[in-house]
């Protein structure tokens, strides 16, 4: 199976060596270098629809980028969009990912990233992928990217986990989730005014057995500096 190794402290690579007949997927652009014995080549998996519900969910190109070791062993290195650290995450039957807007890299070719409907809150409140997020299932490694450092946070059914929205790069599926603001014991007009002069915004609360990937980078400011 491929080898996924991130090297590099500031700004890594993703390091995949990949055997004959080996294949991963990653986002369009992410390829940075390959040897002679890879191919790459675009993707449209899933299907239209799939790859049209992908752009929707976090503004992906319709194609993915497929490295394939046709020849012989090879090396690639990879790199994410944002500048900042990689995670690797170990998806399998049972432990199922959310990916937050922009934070997929790469995956084995055992890994399936797929849309699905959003909760309402989420959807209405964005920071999560508006309606359509993204799920990473099957089985295999998948990488992911944030904005600055990552940590990634273990959330027991004993305590409520609550994340700025705009930190969070992943979580595991079997965690439940809520968009909302900061509580103060307020009532809702107090909290709309705590958010506004704490400057926190809106935050994720999550419970449940679970992990959250979080970075230390307001992801949303970078987004926007670039538009601008």
């Amino acid at each position: 199976m491929p080898t996924f190794t991130i090297t590099g402290d500031i700004d890594p690579f993703l390091h995949v060596s990949l055997s004959k007949g080996e294949k991963i997927f990653c986002e369009s652009d992410a390829m940075v270098m390959m040897e002679e014995p890879l191919q790459v080549k675009g993707q449209l998996r899933g299907g239209i629809g799939r790859a049209l519900m992908r752009r929707m969910a976090n503004d992906e190109s319709l194609f993915q980028q497929e490295i394939e070791a046709v020849t012989g062993d090879g090396d690639c290195l990879l790199s994410p969009a944002l500048p900042g650290s990689i995670e690797l995450l170990d998806v399998a039957p049972g432990a199922d990912f959310v990916l937050s807007d922009g934070s997929f890299l790469a995956a084995e070719s055992g890994v399936e990233v797929n849309p699905r409907l959003n909760t309402l809150g989420g959807g209405l409140f964005g920071g999560t992928g508006g309606f359509v997020i993204m799920e990473a299932r099957g089985h295999g490694k998948l990488a992911v990217s944030g904005f600055g450092s990552i940590f990634t946070l273990e959330v027991t059914p004993d305590r409520e986990t609550v994340v700025d929205n705009n930190h969070v790069v992943a979580w595991s599926s079997a965690l439940s989730f809520e968009v909302g603001t900061p509580r103060t014991g307020g009532g809702f007009f107090g909290n709309i005014v705590n958010s506004v002069t704490s400057g926190e915004g809106l935050v994720i609360r999550f419970r449940g057995q679970g992990q959250v990937v979080i970075c230390s980078r307001n992801h949303a400011v970078f987004q926007a500096g670039q538009q601008g």
